[in-house]
């Protein structure tokens, strides 16, 4: 077994004296850190520097109605750049305070999609960017969970329009068109995502029952 370096030892132990008590847990022993909401997932990751030791800070958001068999950052900012490790005692000070920042943006996320209204307000205010299919599906797909089916339509045309050069872009638009045809009947649509959320859960190895968020928006 590889020695842990230096760097990941005191990220590690930062991350789980802040992350822990807020009830993330920590992806096998990557620097990832999981803050399951059932329907969607905050996301905490310690990236090491390609060239050096080190660590940043990215943090952002996942939903899992796009039934993926990995992690993905729909909604991020990297919150700090890498910064190098130089000595035990310099990086333990790097480290705490990357993972308070950590979860002060947890906390933020928490805040701002703490339910599937807000969630589908901060999508369908970001435009449709060409080559940025994704974004243009969740928020389709959050207008359509949202009873906003002409919205949903025109969010996930954009899907449809991108050039189908490869198959995860055709099996997009086929989920796409899906939504697309059931937008006018909110209960098909949760019905929808219900099915795919439990497929992504399933693929990402996650345990427990969805959140009741995902079937009625508030706020």
């Amino acid at each position: 077994m590889a020695a842990t370096s230096p760097t990941s030892r005191l990220i590690t132990a930062a991350a789980r004296s802040r992350m822990r008590p807020l009830g993330l847990r920590q992806q096998g022993r990557s620097r990832i850190w999981i803050d399951d909401h059932g329907w969607w997932l905050g996301i905490v990751e310690f990236p090491s520097p390609r060239w050096s030791q080190g660590s940043g800070l990215t943090v952002g958001a996942m939903w899992l109605w796009q039934d993926f068999d990995h992690l993905a950052f729909d909604f991020a900012d990297r919150i700090r750049p890498a910064e190098d490790f130089r000595s035990e005692e310099q990086f333990a000070a790097v480290a705490d305070a990357l993972a308070l920042e950590a979860t002060r943006q947890v906390e933020d996320l928490r805040t701002r999609f703490s339910d599937l209204g807000k969630v589908g307000e901060c999508l369908l205010q970001r435009p449709d960017r060409p080559g940025y299919l994704w974004e243009s599906f969740n928020a389709g797909v959050a207008a359509a969970l949202m009873e906003q089916p002409t919205a949903a339509r025109q969010r996930l045309q954009s899907v449809l329009n991108e050039d189908p050069l490869s198959e995860w872009i055709r099996e997009a638009q086929q989920a796409a068109q899906d939504v697309s045809a059931m937008a006018h009947d909110t209960a098909a649509v949760r019905e929808w995502a219900r099915t795919r959320v439990a497929s992504c859960r399933t693929k990402l190895g996650l345990a427990g029952l969805l959140s009741p968020g995902l079937v009625q928006p508030t706020g």
